[in-house]
């Protein structure tokens, strides 16, 4: 429907009789392009329909309130059409001048600089046209703003995305140009709120990740990676929390990404947190050992802000808590969630044949059991399931039970670093190289690479055998790993343009230095991400 929209409330140009033109040839503007009128018009008109992009996906609600301001331009305009005598004269302002509804970046655009005193007379329009034009796209708005009357900041849910900090999405750092582009994108293009970790809870590689995104405006959501080990205890989980609020963490999340929280664990860490931060606390976990549901209702007890939880269809196993189940139990008390059981159950019903058609057309495992063998282990089942496909294909399943014992002696030996990407897999695929193969018979570079330090500092200290095994006596950076990286995106176009894309937009160089091939491959058979860029 917002692709139907003409916009021709900001091109009256585009509607002068060619009788009437050379009236106007010497609308030219002296700006950094030598831009006509026109061709001024065409861009703010370009430049809206990417904001009412913009604007639906970082806000229904602010989506709403920019629709309603072209509306009233419309109708203020119609009335002035409507009320018009060919035989009186009446001029038109300049409609692009100061009614846009820009973001702060494109508010400075050349565009906007010239032209701010343009009159063009109706008489010399086929305002008639345009009138219909302009009826035609009142219509649209009409209909888009009733669809999202009934939606207010307070029901206007915010998207959310998790980011690896110096890895954005990654298994490797990115540089800090790298970084900051990113976040800024996301932001632009909708995202609200930002979950920033760093697999082995190093805040230096969270700094310029948290930076840019305050910069940016979003909200900003520190997170503790949680794990167990002689160098994870609840102090040392409180130092962590108050490093990101130190460096700006508008909110604390706590990310349980294998299970491993248990109740009172839970609420015993809930309550130290608490006692030393003023700053709302979300916690994460995952069902994987069946504790999920017992380990939020202690943390809520415990004074937790936020919980995530997924709708029936898709909790619990190794996704998060059911969320019916947990507003249901909080009724009545007083941590009442204020949701509807009756909404959410109809919404689960919707969701269920999601479920279905997504088990059918991706092939899925839609029975992945819970492993309560992930509290010693703690590798989710899923991640154990890979390691044993890897066995089989190097033909030593029948070690299976020695990787179990393995992978904790593993990680010990690393550094205890938290089993979260990468370092999960860092350490499970050591894990089964040294069944296969002897103990640290073959280190990948992976491995040389967190001993060296290139991933952050490790909660313990290596293994001094282990590390003599893998990188002999080269010395252990002890700086910010992403120090050492120089500016990328530079590179990243040059790389782009050799490949044939010479004027990728800032997107689609992000997505290159993400997934290299996979992008590649889009722009090579798809023109849609082009198309988007050139509304």
């Amino acid at each position: 429907m917002i692709i139907s929209l003409t916009l021709s409330i900001y091109t009256p140009s585009n509607y002068i009789l060619p009788s009437r033109m050379a009236k106007y040839a010497d609308l030219n503007h002296e700006g950094k392009n030598s831009l006509t009128q026109a061709g001024r018009e065409q861009g703010i008109r370009r430049l809206m329909s990417i904001n009412l992009l913009k604007r639906l996906e970082s806000s229904v609600h602010s989506f709403r309130l920019t629709l309603q301001r072209i509306q009233k331009l419309i109708a203020d305009t119609l009335e002035t059409i409507n009320a018009f005598d060919p035989n009186q004269t009446m001029e038109l302002q300049d409609l692009t001048a100061g009614s846009t509804d820009l973001d702060a970046d494109d508010a400075e655009n050349d565009l906007l600089a010239v032209g701010k005193k343009v009159h063009i007379a109706l008489a010399d329009m086929d305002y008639l046209t345009w009138q219909q034009d302009l009826q035609a796209d009142l219509q649209i708005l009409n209909l888009l703003v009733g669809m999202v009357a009934d939606i207010t900041p307070q029901h206007d849910s915010k998207l959310q995305m998790l980011l690896r900090g110096q890895n954005i999405l990654g298994y490797n750092h990115y540089a800090d140009d790298v970084v900051r582009e990113f976040v800024n994108r996301s932001v632009d293009n909708g995202v609200s709120i930002i979950r920033i970790f760093d697999a082995l809870n190093d805040t230096r590689n969270l700094e310029c990740a948290m930076r840019a995104a305050k910069e940016a405006g979003a909200h900003v959501q520190g997170c503790i990676v949680y794990t167990i080990s002689p160098y994870h205890q609840d102090k040392d989980f409180v130092q962590l929390g108050k490093e990101l609020a130190q460096m700006g963490a508008d909110s604390i999340c706590i990310k349980d990404m294998a299970g491993l929280l248990r109740p009172y664990a839970a609420e015993s860490l809930i309550r130290s947190l608490k006692a030393e931060l003023d700053l709302p606390i979300d916690l994460h976990t995952h069902f994987t050992s069946g504790m999920g549901d017992m380990t939020y209702l202690k943390a809520v007890e415990a004074g937790a802000d936020m919980i995530d939880t997924a709708l029936s269809p898709f909790s619990e196993s190794t996704s998060q808590p059911c969320t019916e189940s947990l507003v249901a139990t909080l009724e009545g008390t007083p941590y009442d969630t204020g949701l509807k059981l009756a909404e959410l159950n109809s919404l689960a019903d919707y969701f269920k044949d999601v479920r279905k058609n997504l088990i059918h057309d991706f092939n899925l495992n839609a029975n992945i059991p819970i492993d309560p063998k992930v509290l010693t282990f703690q590798i989710p089942g899923g991640m154990l399931s890979n390691l044993l496909n890897q066995m089989k294909e190097m033909g030593v399943a029948d070690k299976y039970p020695q990787l179990l014992e393995e992978m904790p002696r593993v990680r010990a030996e690393l550094g205890y670093p938290p089993l979260v990407t990468p370092t999960s897999q860092i350490v499970g695929s050591m894990s089964v190289l040294n069944v296969a193969l002897g103990r640290y018979k073959m280190i990948p570079r992976e491995v040389k690479d967190l001993i060296l330090g290139k991933y952050g500092r490790t909660p313990g200290p290596i293994d001094p055998e282990v590390k003599r095994l893998a990188i002999g006596d080269a010395p252990q950076i002890d700086h910010r790993p992403a120090d050492d990286i120089p500016p990328q995106m530079k590179k990243l176009r040059e790389k782009l343009a050799e490949e044939g894309f010479p004027n990728a937009p800032i997107e689609d160089v992000l997505s290159y230095a993400s997934f290299p091939e996979v992008t590649l491959n889009f722009l090579r058979h798809s023109n849609i991400g082009m198309k988007f860029h050139d509304l």
